[in-house]
């Protein structure tokens, strides 16, 4: 691969995701795998005006073999270096760069319930952490491929080519290519998304049906202040950008526990390094009242018993099947790039940021509306090719999605 393409990437998300200020703090997230890419990116960074960039590593291989050698109080002990790094990041709100290249089968083989244990202790100790950094910090999800991830993307093909062939797909995905300004690209992409979010935000929708003959009968009410987003955001001190890389999608978060239906999947899901596929949601009274999977029901009903929280919706999204990423054709086994290919929802945490005026609002008040709370914010996508989406408001229905895409009212 062209090694100035590369550059180009690094410097859309350093520069058009990031937005990295003057003397601002960065922290990459990587596996080992993609440290040649975390370099670059982390150059990039320096160059946008970064104070200081700190690359933390992950590595998957090493976490299966922590969790097999170490008993499960040991494996969910929090050592207090890591309170400290979590709070720091709650008080300075530098900002975060996570480069998702994990494979969905990563985790395969990991005793499932200390993993999970581990994750609710660390989500219990983190919390107020967590809460104190919402809407105060920027942050991005962008992606390089692993070798691992490339094979199941491209089972057919050696490594090599499969390696290359999904780094094109993630480059065409955000528009980076040998001849064009992907920065100015994306902003006019990112003007587009906004300018369908106002045309949605004028009918101001009591709540949506969803209908599809694959078994999709599901309705979810919204709240009344909140309002659609997508493309670019601005944190409550009003800096902006871009928080995923690539996206087609129009969002909001819902009400809670006020949604009635069944849901079916259109795409596999990996979820924490498993894989959850051919499975379908059920709620009544707002919560999942049942479930069903044909691959992954464990990891399913684990995912679902999270919290309570978990059971209820956080998001609701709009994505029109004839996007530039589902031209591609691909199934990337990536919820970054799966969601932004079919019209999804999301289980758990719900988005403070779509509330109206949230910046003048505790993180309690945006709970009081109805915003979900949760230690988990998975989505799933439902959009299959004959969907259909109506928005009602005061009784009056009017189309949104027609064989899955947008009416020409909302195009």
């Amino acid at each position: 691969m062209n090694e100035k393409l590369i550059e180009k990437y690094a410097r859309l998300i350093a520069c058009a995701g990031a937005n990295i200020g003057a003397g601002e703090e960065v922290v990459i997230y990587s596996s080992v795998e993609t440290h040649s890419f975390a370099r670059v990116l982390a150059k990039e960074c320096y160059l946008a005006g970064a104070s200081a960039v700190r690359v933390d590593f992950r590595d998957d291989e090493l976490t299966k073999l922590s969790c097999e050698h170490r008993t499960k109080k040991d494996f969910c002990r929090i050592y207090p270096w890591e309170t400290a790094k979590m709070r720091y990041r709650a008080e300075k709100h530098h900002i975060r760069i996570y480069i998702d290249s994990e494979s969905p089968n990563s985790l395969d083989g990991i005793d499932r319930t200390k993993y999970d244990a581990a994750q609710h202790a660390r989500y219990k100790k983190f919390k107020k952490y967590i809460d104190m950094a919402q809407g105060m910090e920027k942050w991005v999800v962008a992606a390089y491929p692993s070798r691992d991830w490339a094979k199941v993307v491209f089972p057919n093909d050696d490594e090599n080519t499969a390696f290359e062939k999904l780094l094109s797909a993630i480059l065409e995905s955000v528009n980076v290519n040998e001849e064009n300004d992907p920065i100015a690209a994306w902003q006019a992409h990112d003007a587009a998304l906004h300018a369908r979010c106002e045309k949605l935000n004028k009918y101001k929708f009591d709540h949506l049906e969803y209908k599809s003959a694959n078994g999709t009968d599901f309705r979810v009410w919204l709240i009344p202040e909140t309002h659609w987003c997508g493309g670019g955001e601005f944190t409550k001190t009003g800096k902006y950008f871009s928080a995923n890389m690539p996206t087609e999608e129009i969002f909001i978060s819902p009400r809670a526990g006020k949604a009635e239906g069944k849901l079916v999947s259109a795409m596999p899901l990996s979820y924490n390094g498993q894989l959850i596929d051919k499975f379908s949601v059920t709620f009544k009274d707002g919560k999942v009242a049942d479930f069903s999977a044909e691959v992954g029901y464990e990891q399913l009903k684990t995912m679902i018993g999270s919290d309570e929280g978990a059971r209820m919706l956080g998001e609701v999204a709009l994505v029109p099947k004839g996007n530039g990423i589902a031209r591609q054709g691909i199934l990337f086994y990536s919820t970054l790039f799966d969601e932004n290919a079919s019209c999804h929802v999301a289980l758990g945490e719900g988005y403070i940021d779509t509330v109206d005026d949230y910046a003048s609002r505790t993180l309690e008040e945006c709970r009081a509306l109805g915003i979900n709370e949760s230690r988990i914010h998975v989505d799933f996508m439902i959009g299959a090719d004959d969907l259909s989406i109506v928005g009602y408001k005061d009784g009056k229905g009017t189309k949104i999605f027609e064989n899955g895409t947008f009416t020409k009212e909302f195009e």
